[in-house]
């Protein structure tokens, strides 16, 4: 069994996984991108127990990569956004993606098409739009949409909507 960290590891990918290699990290920080931010809406969407939620959000908030801002006073409320630091990660989770749409796409198709925003096209696994062709480097590049394999009900199909 591998332990939870990486001690004797001296390497960038395993200082990498330190922060964000634990499945539920990845799944927030995929949802954060897709345009999901508040706890409820994440909860709902993963289905994650709360306090692990709570943890992993926290985990995140205090390595740098989301920030935590109130959206609400009365009752207080706070919605996580990307940092710099995650905004980083996009390449990465869209690289992730990419390969999950190759190699363990569900039977309906894709679940989350990337289109570059300014022509409309498809971006590829190499970031690339298939339409303009121009290389998508920034997240600001970019939306996301439900494809045929999009999950109803499931939240990032109201985030959508709202964009």
């Amino acid at each position: 069994m591998l332990k939870r960290t990486y001690d004797n590891q001296v390497c960038s990918i395993a200082g990498a996984l330190e922060l964000v290699g634990e499945r539920w990290s990845l799944l927030i920080l995929r949802d954060v991108f897709l345009g999901i931010h508040r706890f409820d809406d994440l909860q709902r969407g993963l289905g994650v127990a709360r306090n692990i939620l709570r943890d992993r959000l926290n985990l995140l908030v205090g390595a740098g990569v989301l920030e935590r801002r109130a959206y609400q006073q009365r009752p207080e409320r706070f919605e996580y956004v990307l940092t710099q630091k995650g905004r980083d990660l996009w390449p990465v989770l869209h690289s992730l993606m990419a390969w999950g749409d190759k190699h363990a796409q569900p039977p309906a198709g894709a679940p989350t098409l990337v289109e570059h925003r300014g022509c409309g096209g498809h971006v590829d696994g190499e970031r690339r739009c298939e339409k303009c062709g121009a290389f998508v480097i920034s997240v600001d590049e970019v939306t996301a949409r439900p494809g045929p394999g999009a999950v109803p009900g499931h939240p990032l199909l109201r985030a959508a909507a709202t964009r």
